[in-house]
């Protein structure tokens, strides 16, 4: 069971990703919150595995809210879930595990939930390369392989890449996971850091 936590200042929001996550057996909401300086309380009493949390919100951002959090020595893996897409980057520097965006896209939420279980039973004998080996070895990346990455650091869903690269969503999961694989990064986040720390785009 993976527990999780919604914040957003809008019930439409926190309304659609709940009806969303009934849809993963495997996902227990334990509360949601709309207001951000109350959800700091509830997510440091609950401790949940996930929290999905709105990035513009009153008074404290997505951004203030993980870092009272973790000031309070709680860390559950942060997933923001925003209409914006410039705030992917500066995501990623601030460790957030992963960053979907509105309207919600039920694959792209099972792709972020599958990325969450993946690393929590990922081992460092699967055969796929540490951050650290990454750092010392040349990345090949096909030039397909770097416009998906442009894209994907450009904060745009999976859908959204292939409808600009005029092919299937399928064949764009399929680059994606084959960059992780040659990159060793364990998610999106990860390669997005590893991509800017490298050049590789």
């Amino acid at each position: 069971m993976i527990t999780c936590i919604i914040v957003d200042d809008e019930l439409q929001s926190i309304e659609r990703l709940e009806s969303l996550l009934f849809g993963f057996p495997e996902i227990r909401i334990l509360t949601k919150e709309h207001i951000p300086e109350l959800a700091v309380s509830e997510i440091v009493r609950h401790r949940p595995d996930l929290v999905f949390i709105d990035v513009e919100m009153p008074r404290m951002s997505g951004f203030d809210v993980v870092h009272e959090v973790r000031s309070r020595n709680c860390h559950p893996v942060f997933i923001f879930a925003t209409a914006f897409n410039q705030y992917a980057i500066k995501a990623i520097k601030e460790g957030v595990f992963d960053y979907i965006l509105k309207p919600f896209d039920v694959d792209e939420l099972k792709e972020a939930i599958e990325r969450y279980k993946d690393q929590g039973t990922r081992t460092k004998d699967e055969g796929r390369k540490t951050r650290e080996e990454v750092k010392m070895t040349s990345v090949y990346l096909s030039d397909r392989e770097k416009e998906v990455l442009r894209l994907i650091m450009q904060g745009k869903t999976s859908k959204e890449i292939a409808g600009e690269l005029f092919i299937s969503k399928t064949t764009v999961d399929s680059h994606r996971r084959n960059i992780l694989e040659k990159t060793g990064a364990r998610n999106s986040t990860e390669l997005i850091s590893l991509a800017l720390e490298k050049g590789w785009v």
